[in-house]
């Protein structure tokens, strides 16, 4: 009975109160109307390194540094709006200056007659978590490469094998796998690191460009040559050449490309001097050369000979179980560019995308994700953020699964023939001006051009 009695006196008493605090795992710490710190437990001790009787009477921003703290301080606002702020991500200097990732959260301190007197944080070291979130990114990638997918997983072990060789290599796969991604790694990898990396994208240069491109050219070659001009080759001396969808290249390039890699020389357009070049190609397409072969529409000699070492990408469709760790990566990524707090897709929002074809792989589901976090307010993408074409399948009853498929793409491709459309006409026709605006590569959008027949005749 003793004790029934009284505990109610002990429970409001201040030493009470500390106990309690002292007692949990988070950092608390409350400030006055003037931002001075007024209390701090235990735990805020343990993870900022300031002793309580050094941080008391403080301003906040003297002792935790965040980088937060003069643009957009979160407890100031908390106390000048009432508004509270949960689990919002942002980095201290501890008294060691060492930076420390915490997760903090808001509310107004108020007095018995509901005034603001103050305001009060709670604080997370998310250090840990942090730590266990870059062994999952190292484990799981290879340079700029994420997969935990088998076939991801694979590649990964045979590409610094292939790497470390001077072989030819040949890489497969369909828009948005991240060919170019696997060619710069194999470069990065290779004993021809130090060496330049060239990237020519075949299908963004008009034929009677790209040979030239290629090889370069002697002043007075052609009427608008004033000057000699180094080719990529040339550029690429000692390094690596990626010849980007090379199933675009013309009849007559494959045969100069065929000579370059049967004897290691080339003629510049109007020379009649042969060069030497030491080089490593590394071709990728996405289409079916073997096929194109068989149709007289790629050379049969010089399949062979690129077709060394041959790697095919899967698209996203085969290993989605890659999905949820290229999600968190866009998410950190765009986080960063947009100054957005997003911390993950809800569940419903994460099987909309688990149940999506992407036939336009990575680099849709980066968009996808880039068009969420624009529209999401909080800390997490709901189904209403995702683009509605991969939600509309949800909603409405449809045909067979290869009828729907064949009419999803079509709808998108109408609605990319119209963007490109109206963002050209907006930049009166300026291929750099649109790209830059749907945030594509220039070539990209030629080759999109050229496949929608926007190309000037």
């Amino acid at each position: 009975m003793t004790q029934t009695t009284g505990s109610p006196a002990i429970q409001d008493s201040p030493s009470w109160t500390r106990l309690i605090l002292d007692s949990i795992a988070d950092g608390v710490f409350t400030v006055d109307k003037q931002g001075r710190i007024t209390s701090f437990n235990r735990a805020a001790e343990r993870i900022t390194g300031f002793p309580k009787d050094e941080a008391i009477g403080q301003y906040c921003h003297e002792i935790f540094r965040a980088n937060t703290c003069f643009e957009a301080c979160p407890l100031k606002h908390t106390a000048e709006t009432a508004e509270t702020i949960i689990n919002l991500e942002v980095n201290i200097l501890n008294r060691d200056n060492k930076e420390i990732p915490i997760s903090i959260s808001t509310a107004v301190v108020t007095d018995e007659s509901g005034n603001v007197v103050g305001a009060v944080e709670t604080f997370r070291d998310l250090s840990l978590i942090k730590e266990l979130h870059k062994e999952i990114y190292r484990q799981y990638s290879f340079q700029d490469i994420l997969g935990r997918s088998k076939p991801m997983l694979k590649l990964f072990q045979i590409l610094p094998d292939i790497a470390q060789s001077d072989a030819t290599v040949l890489i497969e796969g369909e828009s948005g796998t991240g060919k170019e991604l696997f060619a710069t790694a194999l470069h990065n990898l290779s004993s021809r690191q130090d060496k330049p990396l060239i990237k020519v994208n075949c299908a963004a240069l008009p034929e009677t460009l790209l040979e030239s491109e290629l090889f370069g050219y002697k002043k007075g070659a052609f009427t608008d040559a004033k000057k000699d001009k180094p080719g990529r080759f040339r550029q690429a001396h000692g390094g690596t050449i990626f010849l980007d969808e090379i199933g675009d290249m013309s009849k007559g390039t494959q045969v100069k490309l065929l000579r370059v890699l049967e004897q290691k020389e080339y003629e510049p357009l109007g020379s009649t001097k042969t060069e030497k070049v030491d080089v490593r190609i590394i071709a990728a397409t996405n289409r079916d050369l073997m096929e194109m072969m068989h149709r007289r529409e790629f050379r049969e000699d010089l399949f062979f000979r690129i077709n060394v070492i041959r790697l095919s990408i899967p698209p996203l469709r085969e290993r989605r179980e890659d999905i949820p760790l290229l999600l968190d990566h866009f998410i950190e990524r765009i986080n960063l560019k947009q100054s957005k707090q997003i911390k993950k897709a809800s569940p419903t929002a994460l099987k909309t995308l688990l149940n999506y074809e992407f036939p336009g792989n990575v680099r849709e589901l980066e968009n996808v994700i880039e068009h969420a976090t624009i529209l999401t307010k909080g800390i997490e993408i709901q189904p209403r953020h995702l683009p509605s074409y991969l939600t509309r399948r949800d909603k409405e009853p449809r045909g067979p699964a290869d009828l729907r498929d064949k009419e999803d793409l079509a709808v998108l491709d109408n609605i990319e023939r119209d963007l490109i459309i109206r963002v050209l006409e907006h930049h009166s026709g300026s291929t750099a001006a649109a790209a830059k605006e749907l945030g594509i590569h220039r070539s990209t959008l030629w080759r999109k051009m050229k496949r929608y027949g926007l190309l000037p005749q």
